[in-house]
Protein backbone atom coordinates (compact mmCIF):
# COMPACT_ATOMS: atom_id res chain seq x y z
CA UNK A 1 0.00 0.00 0.00
CA UNK A 2 2.36 2.66 -1.24
CA UNK A 3 -0.55 5.10 -1.18
CA UNK A 4 -0.79 5.31 2.60
CA UNK A 5 2.97 5.72 2.91
CA UNK A 6 3.02 8.36 0.21
CA UNK A 7 -0.01 10.17 1.62
CA UNK A 8 1.45 10.27 5.11
CA UNK A 9 4.72 11.65 3.76
CA UNK A 10 2.79 14.34 1.86
CA UNK A 11 0.73 15.33 4.90
CA UNK A 12 3.87 15.62 7.03
CA UNK A 13 5.57 17.69 4.34
CA UNK A 14 2.53 19.99 4.18
CA UNK A 15 2.59 20.42 7.97
CA UNK A 16 6.29 21.26 7.79
CA UNK A 17 5.72 23.82 5.02
CA UNK A 18 2.83 25.44 6.90
CA UNK A 19 4.97 25.70 10.04
CA UNK A 20 7.87 27.24 8.09
CA UNK A 21 5.53 29.76 6.52
CA UNK A 22 4.53 31.18 9.90
CA UNK A 23 7.75 30.54 11.82
CA UNK A 24 6.51 27.65 13.97
CA UNK A 25 8.46 24.58 15.01
CA UNK A 26 7.04 21.42 13.45
CA UNK A 27 7.34 19.67 16.83
CA UNK A 28 4.45 21.85 18.05
CA UNK A 29 2.00 20.00 15.80
CA UNK A 30 0.72 16.47 16.46
CA UNK A 31 -0.81 14.63 13.53
CA UNK A 32 -3.73 12.47 14.56
CA UNK A 33 -4.22 9.70 12.04
CA UNK A 34 -8.01 9.33 11.81
CA UNK A 35 -8.65 5.65 11.30
CA UNK A 36 -12.46 5.40 11.56
CA UNK A 37 -13.97 2.72 9.28
CA UNK A 38 -10.47 1.66 8.22
CA UNK A 39 -9.20 -1.93 8.52
CA UNK A 40 -6.37 -2.82 10.90
CA UNK A 41 -4.11 -3.56 7.94
CA UNK A 42 -4.26 0.14 7.02
CA UNK A 43 -3.60 1.23 10.60
CA UNK A 44 -0.57 -1.04 10.75
CA UNK A 45 0.91 0.53 7.62
CA UNK A 46 0.48 3.99 9.16
CA UNK A 47 2.02 2.70 12.39
CA UNK A 48 5.03 1.34 10.51
CA UNK A 49 5.41 4.77 8.95
CA UNK A 50 5.63 6.37 12.40
CA UNK A 51 2.01 7.22 13.29
CA UNK A 52 1.42 6.84 17.03
CA UNK A 53 -1.67 9.01 17.57
CA UNK A 54 -4.85 7.50 16.14
CA UNK A 55 -8.31 9.06 16.20
CA UNK A 56 -11.61 7.18 16.23
CA UNK A 57 -15.16 8.53 16.14
CA UNK A 58 -17.03 5.61 17.62
CA UNK A 59 -16.41 3.97 20.98
CA UNK A 60 -17.11 0.43 19.78
CA UNK A 61 -14.67 0.69 16.90
CA UNK A 62 -11.98 2.28 19.08
CA UNK A 63 -12.27 -0.45 21.73
CA UNK A 64 -12.16 -3.21 19.12
CA UNK A 65 -8.91 -1.86 17.68
CA UNK A 66 -7.00 -1.17 20.92
CA UNK A 67 -5.94 -4.76 21.63
CA UNK A 68 -5.07 -5.37 17.99
CA UNK A 69 -2.54 -2.52 17.81
CA UNK A 70 0.79 -2.03 19.59
CA UNK A 71 0.57 -0.77 23.16
CA UNK A 72 2.42 2.50 22.46
CA UNK A 73 -0.44 3.82 20.31
CA UNK A 74 -2.23 6.84 21.80
CA UNK A 75 -5.96 6.68 21.12
CA UNK A 76 -8.05 9.83 20.72
CA UNK A 77 -11.84 9.77 20.85
CA UNK A 78 -12.71 12.56 18.42
CA UNK A 79 -16.39 11.87 17.74
CA UNK A 80 -19.48 12.75 19.74
CA UNK A 81 -19.50 10.79 22.99
CA UNK A 82 -22.63 9.60 24.77
CA UNK A 83 -22.48 9.42 28.55
CA UNK A 84 -23.42 5.74 28.66
CA UNK A 85 -20.38 4.85 26.52
CA UNK A 86 -17.73 6.57 28.66
CA UNK A 87 -17.17 3.48 30.82
CA UNK A 88 -15.85 1.53 27.83
CA UNK A 89 -12.98 3.91 27.10
CA UNK A 90 -12.00 5.26 30.55
CA UNK A 91 -8.38 4.36 31.18
CA UNK A 92 -7.87 3.40 27.53
CA UNK A 93 -7.77 6.72 25.70
CA UNK A 94 -5.05 9.36 25.73
CA UNK A 95 -7.61 12.13 25.24
CA UNK A 96 -11.30 12.81 24.63
CA UNK A 97 -11.66 15.68 22.13
CA UNK A 98 -15.39 16.20 22.09
CA UNK A 99 -16.66 17.29 25.51
CA UNK A 100 -19.48 19.80 25.20
CA UNK A 101 -21.39 19.57 28.49
CA UNK A 102 -20.80 19.45 32.22
CA UNK A 103 -22.83 16.25 32.49
CA UNK A 104 -20.52 14.45 30.07
CA UNK A 105 -17.44 15.72 31.93
CA UNK A 106 -19.04 14.56 35.20
CA UNK A 107 -19.51 11.05 33.83
CA UNK A 108 -15.92 11.00 32.53
CA UNK A 109 -14.83 11.98 36.04
CA UNK A 110 -16.84 9.14 37.62
CA UNK A 111 -15.38 6.56 35.24
CA UNK A 112 -11.84 7.96 35.55
CA UNK A 113 -12.07 7.57 39.34
CA UNK A 114 -13.15 3.95 38.93
CA UNK A 115 -10.08 3.39 36.74
CA UNK A 116 -7.76 5.37 39.04
CA UNK A 117 -6.73 7.71 36.26
CA UNK A 118 -7.04 11.32 35.16
CA UNK A 119 -8.50 11.74 31.69
CA UNK A 120 -7.38 14.71 29.56
CA UNK A 121 -10.26 16.30 27.67
CA UNK A 122 -10.81 19.06 25.14
CA UNK A 123 -13.84 21.33 25.10
CA UNK A 124 -15.61 21.22 21.74
CA UNK A 125 -16.49 24.64 20.36
CA UNK A 126 -19.03 25.10 17.58
CA UNK A 127 -17.07 28.04 16.21
CA UNK A 128 -19.23 28.62 13.13
CA UNK A 129 -22.53 28.17 14.96
CA UNK A 130 -23.66 25.36 12.66
CA UNK A 131 -26.93 23.65 13.57
CA UNK A 132 -25.61 20.29 12.40
CA UNK A 133 -22.55 20.33 14.67
CA UNK A 134 -22.04 19.52 18.33
CA UNK A 135 -20.08 21.85 20.57
CA UNK A 136 -20.79 24.92 22.66
CA UNK A 137 -20.79 28.58 21.73
CA UNK A 138 -17.43 30.33 22.18
CA UNK A 139 -18.93 32.67 24.78
CA UNK A 140 -19.95 29.67 26.91
CA UNK A 141 -16.47 28.17 27.02
CA UNK A 142 -14.95 29.90 30.02
CA UNK A 143 -17.89 29.21 32.32
CA UNK A 144 -18.02 25.52 31.33
CA UNK A 145 -14.25 25.16 31.76
CA UNK A 146 -14.43 26.72 35.23
CA UNK A 147 -17.17 24.26 36.21
CA UNK A 148 -15.30 21.25 34.85
CA UNK A 149 -12.03 22.37 36.47
CA UNK A 150 -13.53 21.42 39.85
CA UNK A 151 -13.65 17.74 38.84
CA UNK A 152 -10.66 15.86 40.23
CA UNK A 153 -10.15 13.16 37.62
CA UNK A 154 -10.70 15.23 34.50
CA UNK A 155 -8.10 17.60 33.09
CA UNK A 156 -9.15 20.29 30.64
CA UNK A 157 -6.21 20.39 28.22
CA UNK A 158 -7.51 22.73 25.55
CA UNK A 159 -10.10 23.27 22.85
CA UNK A 160 -11.33 21.46 19.76
CA UNK A 161 -13.47 22.43 16.80
CA UNK A 162 -14.80 20.96 13.57
CA UNK A 163 -14.81 23.80 11.06
CA UNK A 164 -17.37 23.97 8.24
CA UNK A 165 -16.95 21.66 5.27
CA UNK A 166 -15.85 24.14 2.60
CA UNK A 167 -14.46 23.86 -0.91
CA UNK A 168 -11.85 26.56 -0.28
CA UNK A 169 -9.92 26.07 2.99
CA UNK A 170 -9.26 29.82 3.17
CA UNK A 171 -12.94 30.22 4.09
CA UNK A 172 -12.15 28.60 7.44
CA UNK A 173 -9.18 30.81 8.30
CA UNK A 174 -11.34 33.30 10.23
CA UNK A 175 -12.81 30.45 12.31
CA UNK A 176 -9.35 29.07 13.12
CA UNK A 177 -8.19 32.57 14.08
CA UNK A 178 -11.22 32.94 16.36
CA UNK A 179 -10.41 29.59 17.97
CA UNK A 180 -6.82 30.65 18.59
CA UNK A 181 -8.01 33.93 20.15
CA UNK A 182 -10.38 32.04 22.44
CA UNK A 183 -7.61 29.60 23.35
CA UNK A 184 -5.22 32.44 24.25
CA UNK A 185 -7.94 34.27 26.17
CA UNK A 186 -8.77 31.25 28.33
CA UNK A 187 -5.07 30.44 28.82
CA UNK A 188 -4.52 33.93 30.20
CA UNK A 189 -7.10 33.31 32.96
CA UNK A 190 -4.81 30.70 34.58
CA UNK A 191 -7.72 28.61 35.84
CA UNK A 192 -6.70 25.98 38.41
CA UNK A 193 -6.51 22.39 37.11
CA UNK A 194 -6.73 23.66 33.51
CA UNK A 195 -3.74 23.37 31.21
CA UNK A 196 -4.46 25.01 27.89
CA UNK A 197 -1.91 23.29 25.69
CA UNK A 198 -3.94 21.64 22.92
CA UNK A 199 -5.78 23.36 20.09
CA UNK A 200 -7.28 20.56 18.01
CA UNK A 201 -8.53 21.89 14.67
CA UNK A 202 -8.08 21.24 10.99
CA UNK A 203 -8.94 18.17 8.94
CA UNK A 204 -8.02 16.74 5.54
CA UNK A 205 -9.24 19.69 3.48
CA UNK A 206 -8.04 22.58 5.68
CA UNK A 207 -5.29 21.39 8.06
CA UNK A 208 -2.56 23.55 6.55
CA UNK A 209 -4.59 26.71 7.22
CA UNK A 210 -5.28 25.42 10.75
CA UNK A 211 -1.56 24.91 11.35
CA UNK A 212 -0.82 28.43 10.09
CA UNK A 213 -3.38 29.74 12.59
CA UNK A 214 -1.99 27.85 15.58
CA UNK A 215 -3.41 24.31 15.67
CA UNK A 216 -1.36 21.95 17.87
CA UNK A 217 -3.30 18.86 16.80
CA UNK A 218 -4.79 18.17 13.39
CA UNK A 219 -7.04 15.26 12.51
CA UNK A 220 -6.43 13.74 9.07
CA UNK A 221 -8.12 10.58 7.79
CA UNK A 222 -9.11 10.77 4.13
CA UNK A 223 -5.85 12.58 3.31
CA UNK A 224 -3.94 9.52 4.56
CA UNK A 225 -6.17 6.51 3.91
CA UNK A 226 -8.26 7.71 0.99
CA UNK A 227 -12.05 8.01 0.86
CA UNK A 228 -14.12 6.05 3.34
CA UNK A 229 -16.57 3.33 2.44
CA UNK A 230 -19.48 3.74 4.84
CA UNK A 231 -21.38 0.79 3.39
CA UNK A 232 -19.21 -1.69 5.28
Amino acid sequence: MADIKENLANVRKNIEDACKKVGRDVSEVTLITVSKTKPLSDLRIAYEEGSRDFGENKVQELVSKIDEMPSDVKWHLIGHLQRNKVKYIAGKVAMIHSVDSYRLAEEINVQAKKNSCVIPILIEINIAGEDTKFGIKPEEAEELIREISELENVKVSGLMTIAPNVANPEENRAYFKAMKDLFVDISSKNIDNVEMKVLSMGMTNDYTVAVEEGATMIRVGTGIFGARDYSK
